[in-house]
């Protein structure tokens, strides 16, 4: 039986891949930051509580004891690094903290492996905030592509990435960076984009709420669902070689393109609901981002599987049942 420790396993990638994991037979170990109501933290993984083979443990990515403690206990043959601040705008609003844990906190986990464990395979969440707006001429960003970040997360992820290559060289460690792209699903916090659209409008479609205020209408952004991306994870782990793969559908919307999509489905009119808030925008914006993910595809054999579309309509679905208990009848 495969071991496996997943930091940021109660988010969203975290809560997905560790579904994938469980289905592979592996032995999966997750590290929470603790919170103050500890009813909350697990309940993207409530489908999978009781597995026998999961187990949880407190830890954080600031606090280097913790890492260690907690590899020790679990010895494991991959690390999984999802943990992050991860809310772009927000960094903005919290720059050194999100370096702390964003950046630094992978330099610690890097260390702690080093020391307890410095054969088990590594896989960094790295992020195509990365690129800023830096494009290649035919107007998609691959691994090649410059890094030119515009956000204190994306400065802390440029950080992440290459220590990793660092470590990877000086240390002759596997370690492997997923430069994914914007993924989603029903379990993405409803304060990213598609998740807030999503929820506003089923609130909006069953007389709960009355608008919905967004930033930038104009930005693009190449939005996968998240079960196909943690499907990469454990494939570029699974590879001979450790190596670093873009993730990404190639197709780039909107965040009107959304709107418009979104407001469709559910059969309104979003110019009735939707504005523009400037309390939204970004102090500094990124206007486009839209990946090549050739080398992971010819590589590895990674295809995303489900549409911009799909992955919508069951967003929507899933707000539009949880709300449903609440209109009066």
């Amino acid at each position: 039986m495969k071991t496996a420790l997943i930091t940021g396993i109660n988010g969203q990638d975290g809560s997905y891949l560790a579904e994938l994991l469980l289905e592979k037979n592996y032995k999966v170990w997750g590290i929470l930051k603790r919170n103050s109501v500890a009813e909350n933290q697990t309940y993207r993984l409530d489908g999978i509580y009781g597995n026998p083979n999961l187990h949880l443990e407190y830890g954080d990515l600031t606090d280097f004891a913790s890492l260690v403690r907690v590899l020790q206990l679990a010895k494991p043959m991959e690390v999984y690094n999802l943990a992050a601040q991860s809310h772009v705008r927000i960094s903005f609003d919290q720059p050194i903290y999100t370096a702390q844990v964003t950046g630094v906190g992978t330099l610690n986990l890097l260390e702690a492996i080093r020391l307890v464990c410095p054969t088990s395979r590594v896989y960094q969440a790295s992020s195509s905030e990365m690129f800023g707006n830096s494009i290649d001429a035919d107007g998609f960003q691959r691994e090649t592509t410059p890094l030119n970040p515009v956000s204190p997360y994306a400065c802390a992820k440029v950080f992440s990435y290459n220590i990793c290559r660092n470590y990877r060289n000086a240390y002759n460690m596997f370690i492997s960076n997923g430069i994914l792209f914007n993924h989603e699903s029903p379990r993405r916090g409803s304060n990213f984009v598609t998740n807030k659209v999503a929820k506003e409008a089923a609130k909006i479609k069953l007389g709960l709420s009355d608008k919905l205020s967004l930033g930038n209408m104009d930005a693009t952004r190449d939005w996968g669902h998240a079960k196909d991306y943690v499907r990469a994870m454990w494939m570029i782990l699974q590879h001979n070689s450790a190596d670093d793969f873009v993730c990404a559908t190639g197709i780039s919307h909107s965040v009107q393109d959304l709107v418009n999509y979104v407001f469709d489905y559910v059969e309104l009119d979003p110019r009735q609901y939707v504005r523009t808030d400037k309390r939204y925008f970004r102090p500094e914006e990124l206007r486009d981002l839209k990946g090549d993910a050739n080398k992971a595809k010819e590589i590895l054999g990674w295809e995303p599987e489900i549409t911009f579309q799909d992955m919508m309509k069951e967003m929507v679905d899933y707000w539009l049942d949880y709300y449903k208990g609440h209109v009066k009848k």
